[in-house]
């Protein structure tokens, strides 16, 4: 007879400083109090109890921004989650910046392939053993270098490169680590759902992963995917749910015995509140509102940002006030960059700064049209609308792309009416993180767009820019449609 024990497993990925609850159809949903409250009651009605957090904890609200992550680092410590992996925008306010808020952290922060590339010295512990009724549970941090790409801001900072790669690095973990009998493996993976997927069929069953929880994608789903016999699984994005395993572990061979899992909607019909926690963002939030209630502009209705690989109104407006404001001919916004799916038709500088949170420098690059073709192109590949976590970018007027993917060419490629003139030189506009990621996004080097003409920067400030046109004019409209069409197979 094997011996068994209960673990509850609950995990949170991509909560981009989502604090506070919101009201959907009359019901109060979401926002890290009820959670709290929810996790809470796990831990008093089960035995075994481990909350995870994959990764993003920080960017996506004026809370987190305003005081870059240290208040999110002081709610997530009275939240109290047992483990926590890093994602991509942990880096965002620096690395060094990052390495702070792990000091003032009061949980464990892992990551198995963030190292310093001069002697490979890892920046975080690559691994942990939770201990809890016998039982030795190890936790392992997993990032890749294409959801990392924020680091190359800092020369001395890589990360290994590919999901083959970071297969081999968790072999070596668990080869080290099962020799101390560990009773169950955990992957706590920020990559995207699809490489996660990639990385369990590269795993050998030998090393003994049990279960992968991932991030980085906002993925929900209703069941796990199984893949090389691995449970993959992902709880959507911000608080508005949890997912929970609750796991039989046969202790005697590790491994998993039976499962049960779900997604568990944050409400209030299943989930106190805890006033602690609310006291804490009350402060938070009454500091900011002083700051950020400002209102800017009036739209003349509330424009929308459904999708990152598609046209959109707020794509339209944010690209062509940057494309007027620094007179360039072009510019290309990355569509990642609007983090809401919808703003106004009031906006406030709070709104504006949750919707657009990426202070990023802007640099003009000088590119032919044959060039622009190309890069536009890349953007466009098939594997974009298959679901990859790709960089996907908003043109600004003037520029008209018709696009076939069953052909994979364009119908047209037109600029201010015209086909475009491919031996021409034009001006782009461009943020500092695509700036530095033009290899990646377009396929295309600096060195080779430096033939044309040197580049430069031309603002420090996306934000400031948009800020100060919005407030320049009230009802401000955008269509969505007729600069990007797209055929799709």
């Amino acid at each position: 007879m094997a011996n068994l024990k209960k673990l509850t497993l609950l995990h949170s990925n991509d909560m981009h400083g989502d604090f506070l609850a919101e009201h959907v159809d009359e019901n109060l949903v979401g926002g890290v109090s009820m959670l709290s409250g929810y996790i809470n009651k796990v831990r008093q009605e089960e035995k075994n109890v481990i909350y995870a957090i994959a990764g993003d904890m920080f960017r996506g609200s004026i809370i987190d921004s305003e005081y870059q992550g240290i208040s999110t680092i002081e709610i997530m410590n009275l939240l109290g989650p047992d483990i926590v992996t890093l994602g991509n925008h942990e880096v965002d306010y620096g690395v060094a910046h990052l390495l702070f808020l792990e000091k003032c952290a009061e949980f464990p922060i892992i990551n198995a392939n963030l190292h310093i590339k001069t002697n490979n010295a890892r920046l975080f512990e690559p691994c942990h053993i939770i201990q809890m009724d016998g039982m030795k549970i190890l936790f392992i941090g997993i990032l890749t270098e294409a959801v990392l790409a924020q680091c190359k801001t800092d020369g001395l900072i890589g990360t290994f490169v590919d999901v083959q790669d970071a297969a081999e690095e968790i072999g070596k973990i668990c080869n080290t680590y099962n020799a101390i009998d560990i009773d169950f493996t955990v992957l706590l993976t920020h990559i995207g759902f699809e490489e996660d997927k990639k990385l369990a069929s590269l795993l050998d069953p030998a090393w003994g992963v049990d279960v992968i929880i991932g991030g980085h994608s906002h993925t929900f789903l209703t069941e796990p995917a199984v893949v090389n016999g691995i449970p993959i699984v992902q709880a959507g994005t911000g608080t508005d749910q949890i997912g929970r395993f609750d796991i039989m572990i046969d202790t005697d061979n590790n491994c998993i015995d039976s499962y049960v899992w779900r997604p568990v909607p944050i409400t209030a019909e299943n989930c106190p509140r805890d006033p602690a926690l609310e006291e804490v963002i009350g402060t938070y939030k009454s500091r900011t509102d002083e700051k950020y209630g400002k209102i800017i502009t009036k739209f003349v209705r509330q424009l929308t940002h459904p999708t990152r690989i598609r046209e959109t109104e707020l794509g339209d407006l944010f690209s062509d006030v940057m494309m007027d404001a620094l007179g360039v001919d072009i510019f290309l916004l990355g569509s990642g960059s609007i983090r809401n799916e919808q703003l106004g038709p009031v906006v406030t500088k709070g709104d504006l700064n949750e919707c657009f949170p990426y202070d990023d420098a802007v640099h003009v690059v000088y590119v032919t049209g044959a060039q622009l073709k190309h890069m536009i192109m890349r953007m466009l590949r098939d594997e974009v609308f298959e679901g990859a976590h790709c960089e996907f970018y908003q043109l600004s007027r003037g520029l008209l792309v018709e696009y076939d993917q069953a052909t994979h060419s364009y119908l047209r490629f037109e600029y201010q009416g015209e086909p475009i003139d491919e031996g021409m030189v034009f001006t782009l506009g461009l943020q500092h993180f695509h700036y530095l990621n033009m290899k990646d996004s377009f396929d295309i080097t600096l060195d080779e767009l430096r033939k044309n003409h040197k580049d430069r920067i031309v603002s420090t400030s996306c934000t400031q820019v948009i800020e100060e046109a919005l407030q320049a004019g009230q009802h401000q409209d955008a269509k969505g449609e007729g600069r990007l069409i797209l055929h799709l197979v």
